[in-house]
Order: C-alpha cells, then structure tokens, then sequence
C-alpha cells in the first residue's frame, strides 16, 4: 500500500477510524481546536511530506464549522508540502443549493467547489450528491459513489 495519511475531522472521527483501521493503519495525528474569539484552528501533527493525504470530514451537524475546518486542513496538508489532497465528503455542504431558484440567489454549491480548491484539493470523494451537475462546478476531478438500498444491507452485515 503507497504511503497514505487519513486525517479525521470533528464531523466524524469515528467513521476515519474504521476506515483506517480497514486500511490497516490508523488515523494521523492532529489537533482540532478553537480560540478564544471561536475561530478554527488546526495543527497537523505528522509530516505529510510528499504523502498522498485524506481528509475525511462531512457537511452534517454544525456545516459551517466542519467546513471551514477541512478547508484549513486541505490548506495546512498543501502548504506542508503533501504531494496530494483528497478530501472525502460523504456529506457534500451546501448541496440544496445547486441552482439559482430566485433572482438574486446564491449558488452556494459551487461556491463550496471553489473554496475547496483553492484550499488545494487535488480530489474529491462524496456519496448522493443532491444532483449531479455539482461535479461540473469543480476542475478537478469528483467522485460520486450512489449509494443504493442494497449496498446498506451489506454494510450493516458487514458491521
């Protein structure tokens, strides 16, 4: 197996350990904090040097702050040098919001696709986006893994 790094958001730390534990690895190291003022901060713990990182992290629960979260680590990864970053997103943030619905609305999806890359993500993985022109508001390339009814029997037998 290449030299992978799998880093764990707050979203679901539980779910990057099974997956790391799948791998036969565990999870890398870093730390997760807020100031004072509430601002995110993160500190990678481990080299990440010419790795190939994944950073596992869901728009679910508190969106804003999960994704500002993984935009720094995606970020923080770049700028330490990792050769590339792949943020897994099972939960895609802001997918309701595809489309102009109103005058004066935001797309607020592809403004999701550009933070992403320009934090420096190389790849993305998600599941059921809510339509699948969001893979076009990004320019690099997206995997969408559809999850069906069948697919869940097996996890839960798996599990």
């Amino acid at each position: 197996m290449p030299n992978i790094k799998i880093f764990a958001g707050n979203s679901h730390p539980e779910l990057a350990q099974r997956i790391a534990q799948r791998l036969g690895t565990e999870p890398s190291k870093v730390v997760l904090k807020k100031f004072a003022n509430q601002e995110t901060c993160v500190e990678i713990g481990e080299s990440v040097r010419g790795e190939d990182v994944y950073i596992l992290q869901s728009g679910c629960g508190e969106v804003n702050d999960h994704l500002m979260e993984m935009l720094i680590m995606i970020h923080a990864c770049k700028i330490a040098s990792a050769e590339r970053v792949t943020a897994v997103i099972p939960c895609y943030p802001y997918a309701r919001q595809d489309k102009k619905d109103k005058s004066r609305a935001p797309i607020s999806a592809k403004l999701v696709a550009n933070m992403l890359s320009v934090a420096g993500a190389d790849h993305i993985i998600t599941m059921d986006l809510h339509a699948s022109q969001i893979q076009g508001f990004f320019d690099i390339p997206v995997d969408n893994f559809v999850c069906r009814a069948g697919c869940l029997k097996v996890d839960q037998r798996k599990y």
